[in-house]
C-alpha cells in the first residue's frame, strides 16, 4: 500500500515527527515549573477585565466541526494553547494519585450505609435516667457503710437453667478454689457476672454475695465478708475519692464549703488481693472481682488472679434463652424462633457479627414476644435496631467522667478510640490509632483548657485495645491507587456500629460537635487520601444530619482554605451530604453560589464536587452544571478547566458513560472553544489516569477488576458497544493542534501499559484499528510506536509494538 503498511515498527519513518525523544520522562521536566505559572497571575488574570474577556471567549467557534471525517482543527485554524494543557496529567491535589484508590472511597461509604437509631431518654423522679437497660443514679444521698446484698435464689435458679459455660470455666474454678479469689476480665456484657455468679454458686451452694462497686478491694474488712458465702465485686471503670474523705466514705466536702480535691482510688495491686484471699480463706469463702478490659485488666492478666473471661457462643446462649421462654408453647415454637434470628432482615437490623451474652437473651425476649404475637415484624426489626444505639450509649454516657484532668484522661481516650474507629472502619490501625490520639487531645483541652494533656507511651496493648471498641484486628491490604500494601485494619465487629457510634455523639453530646469538628477538619487537610477521604465523608454525613450546624462548623471552613486537598476534602463532604434527598437542595443551592464567585478556589470546589453526580442528583444534571461554569471562563482558564475536566472523567467512571460521551459530542457540535477545551481534557485524563483514582461516591463494581488500569482501557473492556464513540472523541482530540501533542504523549503512556498486560493489550489492540481510519492518523500512531520501540531508557517491547502495529495496519482496511 502507498502508507507503508507493511512496514515494521521501528523501522518506517515518522513523517513530520523526526526523532525527537518521547520517552515518557516530559512530564517530570514540566513539573519544575508548573507551581510558579498558576499562581502569581490567577488574580489579575480574573479582575475587572473578565467580562471582557468572557464576551470573545464565548464568540470563539471551532470551525473544522461542519467538515472531515476526523473533525480536527489543523494546524493554523485555531491559536496553540499550550498552557491549559500542560497540566493535564496532574490531579486536583497536584499529581495523579492524590485522590486516592477507590477502595478507600468505597469502603468508607459501606461504612455509614446505617443511619444511627433514635435515642430515648427517661427521667424518673427519683433521679434516676433510664437509658436502654442502662441506669445512672444521680441521687445526692450516699452512704459510708459497706454495703452487701445477697443475690436472690430464683436469679441463681434462673441463671441455672440459661447459663452456657464459656470456655476456660473448669480452669477458673480450680483457680477459685486455690486462691480464693479471681480475676475475671472482659467486656460488659460479655457474660463475665454470669460466669462469676454461676462458679460462686456453684462452690457455695447458693450463698453468693454482691459487694458494694462504691468501694476498692483495699477497703473490704473481714466484717463485710459472710461465712462460707461467694462474695462478687464489680470495679467501677473510674473510681475516685476526695482527698477529705475518710477511708470507708465517698461523700461529704471540706468544711470551707469549698469543692474536694479529687485523686484516683487506690491502684489495684496483687497485694491488695493476697489481703482480700486471706480475708476469704479465714471465712472459708471466696471473692470473684470484675474489671472491665483496659490497662488494669492487662496488669491483671499478667499475674497469678487475673483470667480473661471470653463470651459462650451466642448461638447456644440464645438457644437455651429461647428453651425457657418458649418451654409452655408448642414443639416447633423454639426452631421458628431461631428460623426468625437467622432471617437477612433480622440479622440486618442487628448490625453485628456477634451478639454478646446480654444481647443475647435481649434477643431470645424480641423473638418469643414474637412468636406470641405480641409485636409485629415491624417493632421487631425496630427493637433488634436498638441494640447498637444501647452498645453506643453505655460506651458514652458520662464519657468524661470526672470531669477534670487527669483522672478523665483513660475514659476520654476510651472514647476517642471508639470514634476514631467509626471513621476509619476497616482502615489500618495505625492511622485510627493516631486520629484517636489527636482526637482525644481536641476532648481533653475542651474538658479542661488549663491542663496540658499527654500521651501515655505504654498504655493499653494494641492486641487488647480494640476489645474496648468491640473491634477486631486482622490483616488487610490498603489500596494506595497504583499500588496496594499490607496492612493491620481494625474494624468494628458489626457493621451498624460506626453510625451508632457518630449518631451518638453527634446527636446526644452538643458539646463534643467541637472538638470532633476541629479533629475531622485538620483529617482533611491531611495530604494522605487514606485519611482525608475517610475524614471528609464522615463530615459529609454529619452534615446530613445537621445541615445547618455541619455545613458552617466542618465544610465552610475546609472550602475557603488554599490548601488544594482541603477544597477536594470540602467538595468530597458536600457531595455525601447530598446522598440525602432532603439535604440535596441546600447543597445545589451552596454550588450556585460558589460556581459563581470572584474565589476562584470556590469555583474550583464547586466543579469538583459536580465530579460525584450526588450533588446534581444524575449524570446529566452534573454535566450541565459543568457545562454552566466552564462557559463563563476563558477557554484558556486552567483553573476552571483542570477541576472541570477531572469531575468530567470521573463522571465517565460513573457507571453511566453512555450520557457523558453524548455530551461530548454536543459541545464540540457547539463549537465554543472554552467547552471544545474541556471534552479534550476529559479524554486525555481518561487516557492517563488509572481508573481507582477516578473513583466515586457510588459503587461501580464493574470498574473493580479494571482499578490500575487506565479509565479508556477499563471502558474498553466492559462497555464495548461505546468504542467507536470513544475512538472517535480519540482521534478528534489528537487531531486537533492544541492538544494533539499532549494527547499523543498521553496515548503513549497508555500503550506502554498495555504492553505489560496481556488483557489490556487485547483490549488496546481491538481500539487502535478505530484510531487509524485516515492515513494521517495511521503516520502519527506509527511514528509514535517507533519512538517507544527506540526509546533507549524504556524501549517498548517489540512483539507488544508488533501486534498494536498490526492493528494500526488493520485501520487502513476498514
Amino acid at each position: 500500500m502507498s502508507d507503508d503498511d507493511g512496514a515494521s515498527p521501528g523501522d518506517a519513518q515518522d513523517s513530520g515527527r523526526g526523532g525527537d525523544d518521547r520517552g515518557g520522562d516530559r512530564g517530570a521536566d514540566r513539573g519544575a515549573d508548573r507551581g510558579g505559572e498558576r499562581g502569581g497571575d490567577r488574580g489579575a488574570d480574573r479582575g475587572s477585565d473578565r467580562g471582557a474577556d468572557r464576551g470573545a471567549g464565548r464568540g470563539d467557534r471551532e470551525g473544522d466541526r461542519a467538515g472531515g471525517s476526523d473533525r480536527g482543527d489543523g494546524a493554523g485554524d485555531q491559536p496553540r494553547e499550550p498552557s491549559v494543557f500542560e497540566s493535564v496529567d496532574r490531579g486536583p491535589l497536584g499529581g495523579e494519585g492524590g485522590a486516592g484508590g477507590a477502595a478507600t472511597a468505597r469502603r468508607a461509604v459501606r461504612t455509614w450505609a446505617s443511619a444511627a437509631g433514635d435515642r430515648h431518654t427517661n427521667i424518673q423522679g427519683d433521679g434516676t435516667v433510664f437509658e436502654g437497660n442502662q441506669f445512672f443514679s444521680y441521687s445526692t444521698e450516699q452512704s459510708a457503710r459497706f454495703v452487701r446484698g445477697p443475690v436472690p435464689p430464683e436469679t441463681l435458679e434462673h441463671l441455672g437453667r440459661v447459663y452456657c459455660e464459656t470456655a476456660g470455666y473448669s480452669v477458673m474454678r480450680r483457680r477459685l478454689r486455690e486462691h480464693r479469689v479471681l480475676v475475671l476480665c472482659g467486656e460488659p456484657g460479655s457474660g463475665r457476672k454470669a460466669t462469676a455468679l454461676a462458679l460462686l454458686d456453684e462452690l457455695t451452694g447458693g450463698k453468693v454475695f454482691r459487694l458494694d462497686p462504691r468501694h476498692g478491694v483495699d477497703e473490704i474488712t473481714e466484717e463485710a465478708l459472710q461465712e462460707g458465702g461467694g462474695h462478687l465485686m464489680e470495679l467501677l471503670t473510674e473510681d475516685f475519692r476526695t482527698e477529705s474523705e475518710s477511708r470507708h466514705s465517698l461523700s461529704g466536702s471540706r468544711g470551707d464549703g469549698s469543692a474536694p480535691a479529687r485523686r484516683p482510688a487506690t491502684r489495684l495491686s496483687e497485694l491488695h488481693l493476697d489481703r482480700f484471699g486471706e480475708l476469704l480463706r479465714g471465712r472459708n469463702a471466696y471473692g470473684i472481682v470484675l474489671v472491665e478490659n483496659g490497662e488494669l485488666a492487662d496488669r491483671m492478666l499478667r499475674g497469678r488472679y487475673g483470667m480473661y473471661c471470653p463470651p459462650p457462643p451466642s448461638g447456644e446462649v440464645l438457644r437455651r434463652h429461647l428453651f425457657v421462654l418458649l418451654r409452655t408453647e408448642p414443639a416447633e415454637a423454639l426452631d421458628a424462633a431461631r428460623s426468625l434470628a437467622a432471617r437477612p432482615d433480622v440479622v440486618a437490623a442487628l448490625g453485628l457479627e456477634e451478639l454478646r451474652p446480654r444481647e443475647a437473651a435481649r434477643l431470645a425476649d424480641h423473638l418469643a414476644r414474637h412468636w406470641r404475637g405480641e409485636v409485629t415484624d415491624e417493632q421487631l426489626l425496630a427493637d433488634c435496631a436498638s441494640f447498637v444505639t444501647s452498645q453506643a450509649r453505655e460506651w458514652f454516657a458520662g464519657g468524661d467522667r470526672p470531669g477534670a484532668l487527669p483522672e478523665a484522661l483513660p475514659v476520654l481516650n476510651a472514647g476517642a478510640f471508639r470514634i476514631a474507629v467509626a471513621v476509619f472502619d476497616g482502615s489500618a490501625y495505625s492511622l485510627a490509632a493516631e486520629a484517636a490520639e489527636l482526637l482525644a487531645w481536641e476532648l481533653a483541652v475542651t474538658l479542661d483548657p488549663e491542663h496540658a494533656p499527654g500521651r501515655r507511651l505504654f498504655g493499653t496493648h494494641a492486641e487488647h485495645r480494640p476489645m474496648r471498641a468491640r473491634a477486631v484486628l486482622e490483616e488487610g491490604e490498603l489500596d494506595l491507587g497504583p499500588a496496594k500494601v499490607p496492612m493491620r485494619a481494625v474494624r468494628f465487629q458489626g457493621e451498624a456500629l460506626a453510625g451508632a457510634v457518630l449518631g451518638e455523639i453527634w446527636h446526644g453530646y452538643h458539646n463534643v460537635r467541637g472538638p470532633v469538628a476541629r479533629w475531622l477538619r485538620a483529617l482533611c487537610d491531611d495530604p494522605r487520601a487514606e485519611v482525608w477521604v475517610r475524614a471528609s465523608i464522615a463530615a459529609g454525613v454529619l452534615c446530613s444530619w445537621d445541615w445547618i450546624h455541619g455545613f458552617r462548623e466542618l465544610i465552610a471552613p475546609l472550602a475557603v482554605t488554599d490548601a488544594p486537598v482541603a477544597r477536594l476534602a470540602a467538595a468530597t463532604a458536600l457531595a455525601e451530604s447530598a446522598r440525602d434527598p432532603r439535604i440535596r437542595p441546600a447543597v445545589a443551592a451552596v454550588l450556585k453560589d460558589w460556581a459563581v464567585s470572584e474565589d476562584s478556589g470556590l469555583v474550583g470546589t464547586a466543579l469538583l464536587a459536580h465530579g460525584y453526580v450526588l450533588a446534581a442528583g444524575d449524570v446529566p444534571g452534573s454535566l450541565d452544571a459543568l457545562a454552566r461554569v466552564v462557559r463563563v471562563h476563558e477557554a484558556s482558564d486552567g483553573d476552571v478547566l483542570g477541576p472541570a475536566a477531572f469531575s468530567a472523567a470521573r463522571l465517565l467512571a460513573s457507571g453511566e458513560p453512555e450520557p457523558v460521551l453524548r455530551r461530548f459530542d454536543q459541545w464540540l457540535d457547539d463549537g465554543r472553544l472554552n467547552l471544545a477545551n474541556l471534552v479534550h481534557l476529559a479524554v486525555i485524563r481518561a487516557l492517563n489516569t488509572r481508573t481507582t483514582h477516578l473513583w466515586g461516591l457510588r459503587d461501580v463494581p464493574e470498574l473493580e477488576p479494571h482499578a490500575a488500569r487506565p479509565l479508556l482501557v477499563a471502558l474498553l473492556a466492559t462497555r464495548p458497544a461505546i468504542t467507536p464513540d470513544l475512538a472517535r472523541l480519540l482521534r478528534h482530540t489528537l487531531a486537533t493542534a492544541r492538544s494533539g501533542e499532549v494527547a499523543l504523549e498521553a496515548l503513549g503512556s497508555m500503550l506502554r501499559r498495555a504492553a505489560k498486560d496481556d488483557e489490556a493489550l487485547g483490549h488496546v489492540c481491538g481500539f487502535l484499528p478505530l484510531l487509524a481510519v485516515e492515513r494521517r492518523d495511521r503516520d502519527r500512531l506509527r511514528g509514535l510506536l517507533n519512538e517507544l520501540v527506540r526509546d533507549r531508557d524504556r524501549p517498548l517491547d517489540r512483539g507488544a509494538a508488533r501486534r498494536m502495529w498490526d492493528a494500526v495496519t488493520e485501520g487502513a482496511n476498514r
